[in-house]
């Protein structure tokens, strides 16, 4: 758990970060300002009716990275959980999101971040390296 609060929390302080996904051999990336720590893991959220939601549908390997002083790299696995707890806790944390989230925040795709290996870095070459 030490390692996704770590994760987290660098997201949360950087506010934006990159996310990157594969289209057949051509990577997409994109910028993402959504991030979820909810039941001990790290979630992401995106729209349903996204190029990207469609690409990890069609391959969850995804990246992650982000610069706040140091970056952050993450390669990782992303996987859909589509319960309904979980798109509440991004909305509440969230609520600028609301007039867009639809009915019941049936726009969103909470996305769970699973196999991750996450690295931090500074500029002089020092790192860390958490998996969860």
């Amino acid at each position: 758990m030490e390692a996704v609060k770590r994760v987290y929390e660098f997201l949360e302080d950087a506010k934006t970060y990159y996310l990157a996904t594969v289209e057949n051999d051509q990577p997409r990336v994109r910028v993402y300002g959504t991030v979820l720590l909810f039941e001990e893991s790290l979630y992401i959220m995106a729209f349903r009716r996204t190029n990207a939601v469609d690409q990890l549908k069609a391959n969850p390997k995804a990246e992650i990275a982000t610069f706040k002083g140091k970056q952050l790299r993450m390669v990782c696995r992303l996987v859909e959980d589509d319960r309904q707890e979980v798109k509440d806790a991004m909305a509440e944390k969230m609520p600028s999101l609301k007039e867009v989230a639809g009915e019941k925040n049936q726009n969103f795709v909470m996305l769970r971040v699973t196999e991750a290996t996450a690295t931090i870095a500074d500029m002089a070459g020092h790192s860390e390296t958490f998996s969860f």
